[in-house]
């Protein structure tokens, strides 16, 4: 097992570029934009917007937020952020949730190079991460840089599920990644540029001395930096760890937790036998239950889903040292596991959410969330077994694991 980080050895991307006015200089000169959102801070937790404008050699032109947006005041999808003017600085601030996804060329305009400061999930369906090739194309277009400021992946190296399909890509899919991908952002911008392309003067500022294979946070440095939420229902690292499979309950009507103090760590409905799920779960395939403990409880969402009615559900807990296995965990498979439980008990249950999704309306959201339809179908498929769904996915696991080799930036 690795030894756990010190404070003295690991520093972020943001971090280095604050104290080394070396690494600064090439921005000397021009207008610097960020990107970023709340956990775009530093170690004493002041955000890189104050960080920067600090700074007497750098020259802050404007500011853009992601989905949820800069201040990532906004609870849920498909609530969009405004274009406004930052109070202190007098800069713009401009969505990239809003009226448009991608910059457009007033927006472009506006800087000579953007650093992209976000903290991110590692799963695939995170939306910080289709924004991230959305500004590298149009930088690429428009002849300016992109500098990321590399952060921890806080779900560490392991990668599970189904590639993205030809055909399926969407603003919460925008490219053939497995859910759970195992890069940081730095990483995925390194991807990006070479499979996409891309003439774009792009730069990693990397991180020093972080190490993914680390306990016990495994991809976070559990116990030296402050978990803030990158967006408003990633509370912790435990949702970080399960959320490449509670995701797919956003294409449910299962509740995912939201309007609970526990968001994406646990599911469940009104109309739901939580005990039999679990018990059918572990019949099925309990070789997928690996690495986590499945524990049945109520709740009552206050708001989204189901509000104000009791749950009965099931929380997968990964907390505990004793009982988390990082290796082991296969989080996509767990979720998986539960949907083929609950259409084994019910097979008429209505499982599959229906209504409009990342503002697609002729896509059903699990297949959009999935990157093809091939969950649902096995899902939905009496005959079908863990195995072949093992088949599937480990297939693309492999050969995921290959492609991404080149792009690795840390042991």
């Amino acid at each position: 097992m690795s030894a756990p980080l010190h404070a003295d050895t690991l520093q972020f991307g943001l971090d280095r570029l604050l104290e080394d006015a070396a690494l600064r200089r090439p921005l000397a000169g021009r207008r610097v934009a960020l990107l970023a959102h709340p956990a775009s801070v530093t170690r004493d937790l002041t955000h890189s917007l104050d960080a920067l404008a600090a700074l007497p050699d750098l020259t802050l032109s404007a500011a853009f937020g992601p989905q949820h947006g800069l201040r990532g005041d906004k609870q849920d999808n498909m609530v969009e952020s405004a274009d406004y003017v930052d109070p202190l600085l007098g800069i713009p601030v401009f969505s990239l949730y809003g009226e448009v996804r991608r910059p457009t060329a007033a927006m472009m305009d506006s800087f000579d190079v953007l650093l992209v400061d976000l903290q991110d999930l590692g799963c695939r369906i995170y939306t910080f991460i289709t924004t991230l090739r959305y500004v590298l194309e149009e930088a690429a277009k428009h002849g300016k840089s992109v500098w990321v400021l590399d952060r921890p992946n806080p779900a560490g190296r392991p990668v599970e599920g189904t590639l993205l399909r030809e055909g399926w890509e969407s603003f919460v899919g925008a490219s053939p990644l497995p859910m759970r991908h195992g890069l940081t952002m730095g990483e995925l911008a390194r991807w990006f540029v070479a499979t996409l392309k891309l003439d774009v003067d792009c730069q990693v500022v990397t991180m020093q001395g972080w190490q993914p294979d680390a306990a016990p946070g495994y991809g976070w440095p559990l116990g030296e930096r402050t978990w803030i939420n990158p967006s408003p229902n990633a509370p912790n690292l435990w949702m970080a760890r399960a959320y490449a499979g509670t995701v797919m309950l956003e294409g449910t009507t299962l509740s995912e937790g939201r309007g609970t103090t526990r968001p994406l760590e646990l599911f469940g409905a009104p109309d739901v036998d939580a005990r039999a799920v679990i018990a059918e779960m572990r019949t099925l395939a309990p070789h997928w239950l690996a690495g986590c403990v499945l524990r049945e409880c109520w709740f009552e969402p206050t708001f989204h889903k189901h509000a104000g009615r009791l749950c009965h559900g099931v929380h997968i807990h990964v907390e505990d040292p004793a009982h988390y296995d990082h290796a082991a965990f296969r989080p996509w498979r767990v979720q998986a596991l539960a949907f083929k439980a609950i259409r084994r008990l019910q097979p008429d249950y209505p499982l599959w959410r229906e209504f409009p999704y990342e503002y697609e309306h002729d896509r059903l959201a699990i297949d959009l969330i999935n990157g093809s339809p091939l969950l649902r179908e096995w899902v939905n498929d009496p005959t079908a077994s863990p195995a072949e769904l093992d088949a599937i996915a480990g297939a693309d696991e492999a050969a995921w694991r290959d492609t991404r080799r080149p792009f690795l930036l840390y042991a």
